[in-house]
């Protein structure tokens, strides 16, 4: 049995604390139960079985997580790569305080030394790469 609701809106939901540290590791070890989860983050973030389940269970009303059951267990994973998730608070970002204007925002992120040439030669060089690809 698989859960796939998925929230697909433009809009995410900002992640607490602990809601970033579970996504965190639910992104770099893939699908977990809430106890391999719990254990894991064991030494920096102490839980109850019953507070991971409910930070897991807001995960997934806000989109972020979605579970399948294997026997009793629920499994969970990614609903977004972490990549795509990214992608999109930025997008959100830019269209919030830049008027859309993703030009606007890496002008912005270099004025303010966010981005140093090597980093934006390496996003130049990846423009260019999928222009290519795109032709």
């Amino acid at each position: 049995m698989n859960n796939t609701k998925k929230s697909r809106n433009s809009h995410i939901k900002r992640l607490g604390e602990v809601e970033q540290a579970v996504m965190d590791y639910v992104w770099a070890n893939g699908p977990c139960s809430s106890e391999e989860c719990r254990e894991s983050l064991t030494s920096t973030r102490p839980m109850k079985e019953s507070t991971i389940r409910t930070v897991l269970r807001r995960l997934e009303q806000k989109g972020y997580i979605e579970h399948s059951v294997h026997g009793r267990t629920f499994i969970y994973r990614a609903a977004e790569p972490r990549q795509n998730v990214v992608a999109q608070a930025v997008k959100n970002l830019i269209d919030r305080f830049c008027g859309g204007s993703a030009e606007e925002f890496v002008i912005g992120m270099v004025d303010n030394q966010v981005i140093d040439r090597k980093q934006f030669n390496r996003i130049a060089r990846k423009i260019a790469q999928q222009k290519e690809g795109n032709s």
